[in-house]
């Protein structure tokens, strides 16, 4: 996903908004995109090192992966 824009929230963080992009003479783009044809995500981010990490343009890779379950926590 590209990031499309880095919005200023009055709280202090920003919001980061990534979009959908592809190259077509790139084939893993082209692999990616007759699976997940369009897309966005939006993610509130309140630390500005992670913020200063994010360039407006650049693509970057999220991976989804399922938590793992865990037992729940003892009530003694």
């Amino acid at each position: 996903m590209t990031l499309f824009a880095v919005v200023g929230q009055t709280y202090g963080g920003a919001k980061a908004i990534f979009h959908c992009a592809y190259d077509h003479a790139n084939p893993e783009d082209v692999r990616f995109c007759k699976a997940t044809p369009s897309g966005m995500a939006e993610f509130q981010i309140d630390n500005p090192s992670a913020l200063e990490l994010l360039l407006i343009g650049k693509s970057y890779y999220f991976d989804i992966a399922p938590v793992e379950d865990t037992p729940a926590a003892s009530t003694a």
